[in-house]
């Protein structure tokens, strides 16, 4: 089969109800928490991706047995000390910078040296932004040009608490420290730039020894050591992350409106909706709900004909930072210059994502301005394309593939899109359910 999708048309109108798979963040987040919990954790509608599967192969090569039943995934818990640590042992991240930098904070304690690895572009981001507080636990790294994968964990039987200042807004490194902090002795202060907050949602669901304090600019947690972890199971929301693209595409098509079901709404992760609707967007939340400590709902969307450009203030950055590719798009239509600052941990992703967008939107005639950190989008409301588009090269980064197919979708052009298997990362089933929504189909 081609590793290639082509895409000739704009999609008509529709009026459509799907479901998007379960939130990838909590799935990772799910299997690390049920691997030393005690007990058996089961999980119904556990996002089943690349990403999500190296997981479950990371822990089960510590010793962790995994059973699959239908819909229901088991996890049987060794406990907060019960990884079976062998020596020569690797394990592979693949793209998943969150398992890679999550799981380092658990194996803080291991008596041989582990070897983590990652796919190309894993092993081009930044490492060193969590092996330095890690390391003040007293663990010790080696890391590939004192940066990047591969990198070598030595744990230690002695660990002591840190005080740590997450600056960056980077849930992953801040979950990772709160992880090597259940290891070790006394209480962890960590001051963190806010960012995305399911590891400590989860945290207080499970009653472990943390306390969180939200400041103006940064939130503020303690937490002890833990000696135990109670069994955790959890039905996964779906991920807003990859409802985004679907919000996007009814937003930009003419007449139509769709309803995405059951979906993660964490404040943490909403940023994309706030943004959107202070463009025009019509968006609303429906049968809210919340379900150990998380919000979901169903998500309705309605097209716009009208978008207004904006000036995008840098406290919703973090709320949407995974989402960025497909807002961009809007401010592509939107009537005027689109403005959006301090970007630059998107070039900390998969790819460098804010260069790419740029690429994207040049691609399609639209005239941007930018620094190593900042974009500005003229709008144009009229835009319709007529001429190949070819996106390549862009290291098999998920979000980028999905962003043109929903490009191509909502503006016209002749599209050919290389590296079709990336979507396995984070959505498999992305151009099934877009299928559904041409057709009219409903879950």
């Amino acid at each position: 089969m081609p590793n290639t999708i082509t895409i000739k048309e704009k999609i008509n109108n529709f009026n459509n109800e799907i479901i998007v798979p379960g939130d990838k963040s909590l799935s990772i987040r799910w299997v690390l928490f049920s691997s030393i919990g005690t007990g058996v954790s089961k999980a119904k509608n556990l996002l089943m991706s690349d990403d999500v599967i190296a997981a479950i192969n990371a822990i089960k090569k510590l010793g962790v047995k995994v059973s699959f039943k239908k819909n229901e995934i088991k996890i049987y818990g060794k406990g907060i000390k019960g990884f079976k640590y062998k020596k020569n042992l690797k394990i592979n991240a693949q793209n998943s910078g969150t398992l890679g930098r999550l799981i380092l904070g658990l194996l803080i304690d291991t008596p041989f040296p582990i070897k983590l690895i990652g796919d190309k572009s894993l092993s081009k981001r930044d490492f060193k932004r969590i092996s330095d507080p890690l390391s003040k636990f007293g663990a010790n790294f080696k890391l590939k040009n004192n940066k990047h994968l591969p990198l070598k964990i030595i744990g230690s039987s002695n660990l002591n608490s840190i005080k740590y200042f997450e600056k960056k807004g980077s849930a992953q490194c801040k979950s990772s420290v709160i992880f090597g902090a259940m290891k070790a002795n006394g209480t962890t202060i960590i001051k963190a730039k806010q960012s995305r907050d399911h590891t400590e949602l989860l945290c207080k669901y499970l009653k472990l020894p943390i306390s969180i304090k939200k400041k103006k600019k940064y939130d503020e947690i303690k937490i002890k050591k833990v000696s135990l972890i109670k069994n955790l199971n959890y039905d996964i929301p779906s991920d807003i992350s990859s409802s985004a693209f679907f919000i996007v595409l009814t937003v930009l098509s003419k007449n139509s409106k769709l309803i995405i079901k059951n979906v993660n709404i964490n404040p943490s992760r909403t940023g994309i909706i706030t943004i959107l609707k202070k463009m025009g967007a019509k968006i609303l939340f429906k049968n809210l709900q919340i379900y150990k400590g998380e919000k979901k709902a169903d998500i309705e969307v309605k097209s716009c004909d009208k978008l207004k450009a904006i000036n995008c203030p840098a406290k919703l950055n973090s709320g949407a930072i995974d989402e960025f590719l497909v807002i961009f798009l809007v401010a592509a239509k939107a009537n005027g210059i689109s403005y959006f600052k301090d970007l630059g941990e998107l070039n900390q992703k998969e790819s460098p994502r804010l260069k790419w967008a740029e690429k994207i939107l040049n691609n399609m005639g639209v005239k941007t301005v930018s620094t190593q950190d900042s974009i500005k989008i003229f709008g144009n409301p009229n835009l319709n394309i007529d001429k190949k588009i070819i996106i390549k090269n862009y290291l098999k980064d998920h979000r980028v593939f999905m962003a043109s197919v929903i490009a191509a979708l909502s503006f016209g052009g002749k599209w050919t899109i290389h590296d079709k298997d990336s979507i396995k990362t984070s959505f498999p089933n992305f151009l099934e359910t877009l299928k559904k929504i041409k057709n009219n189909k409903r879950d």
